[in-house]
């Protein structure tokens, strides 16, 4: 029997998609479309390193008609392993419902079913028959937090051998986090063409000209209390056409961190656990914090809230708020 027809393990859910188990039927369950694409590469790259001949066949659910699971998936005149990969479950038709459940009674030896679903309660029945088969479940959630970010990069690199130190996994999430996919070339070209540790200096080559990179590079000056280099780091960017709108969200987004830890007591993996942050941004918050009285930090929540309703439309000038607003947290900073 070849490893894709070994059956299944019964408890489902839990799965990591970076290494998706063999097994008749194979579920990618959620939103992010870039985990199930990678967790579908791997799925390809194991069943190939098993069988280089893999017949490889795609269906979209939606759009399937009546019959055709059980004539693909029916053994081939060389009888080679296959894969059938089925995205759209979201929005599966009624004979793609009937033919999977009576699919699912009996797998086809030799084939790996994989189906793609981008999550919610659509096709709720195949959902659940799925999970009392005990189809292993590899969920795609999106990567919200920072720390989830951090954490698949710093996995990224782990994976290749590499090392990258803390502060260039945070500069390579602060310009490049709001695209998974983004990010993840990011770490593939930094891998690629540099040698030894990567650090924050050659992520500021590659892609410090993000927006995202140079709204924290403002922000960390200001909370520093360097209000010259603050001002300075400003200016090149509004001059070339950065949004106030960043700026002002990564100085608030700094201020709350470091407001967050300026009183707190304990270890930073337990201070991460219980503000959701990560480790090393508890460290950066403890660090920034040293520079602030609790007198300056309700000045500057006061005037970013301030400068947060001006560039969003209450003030004719966002240009004059957001500078207000970096001139006020620097010079409120200790030095």
């Amino acid at each position: 029997m070849s490893p894709a027809a070994r059956p299944a393990p019964r408890a489902a859910g839990g799965v990591d998609w970076r290494d998706v188990p063999l097994a008749p039927v194979v579920l990618l369950f959620g939103p992010e479309d870039f985990i199930a694409s990678r967790a579908l590469d791997g799925l390809r790259k194991k069943l190939r390193a098993n069988n280089p001949d893999l017949e490889l066949t795609t269906l979209d659910a939606g759009q399937y008609t009546s019959g055709r699971l059980g004539m693909i998936a029916s053994p081939s005149l060389f009888s080679e392993p296959k894969l059938i990969e089925v995205s759209g479950l979201s929005s599966m038709s009624d004979d793609f419902l009937l033919d999977t459940l009576a699919y699912l009674k009996d797998p086809a030896p030799d084939v790996t079913l994989a189906l793609v679903h981008s999550g919610g309660t659509r096709g709720k029945k195949l959902l659940d028959a799925l999970k009392a088969a005990g189809v292993p479940r590899v969920d795609c959630l999106a990567l919200k937090k920072d720390q989830e970010k951090a954490a698949f990069v710093t996995q990224e690199f782990q994976l290749a051998k590499r090392r990258i130190d803390a502060q260039a996994v945070r500069a390579l999430v602060a310009a490049l986090g709001a695209n998974l996919a983004e990010l993840a070339a990011a770490c593939q070209q930094l891998i690629a063409d540099t040698t030894g540790m990567v650090g924050s200096d050659v992520v500021d080559k590659y892609y410090g000209g993000r927006v995202e990179a140079t709204a924290f590079r403002v922000a960390d000056a200001a909370l520093a209390g360097n209000a010259p280099a603050a001002l300075s780091t400003l200016r090149h960017a509004l001059s070339t056409g950065v949004d106030p709108v960043p700026l002002v969200a990564a100085l608030a987004m700094k201020v709350r961190q470091v407001a967050k830890v300026h009183s707190a007591r304990g270890s930073s993996a337990q201070l991460a656990g219980e503000l959701g942050m990560a480790p090393w941004q508890v460290d950066a918050a403890r660090r920034d914090a040293g520079h602030w009285s609790s007198e300056g930090l309700v000045a500057a929540i006061k005037v970013l809230a301030e400068a947060d309703a001006q560039v969003k439309g209450a003030a004719k000038d966002p240009v004059y708020a957001v500078e207000r607003a970096v001139i006020t947290i620097a010079t409120s900073a200790r030095h």
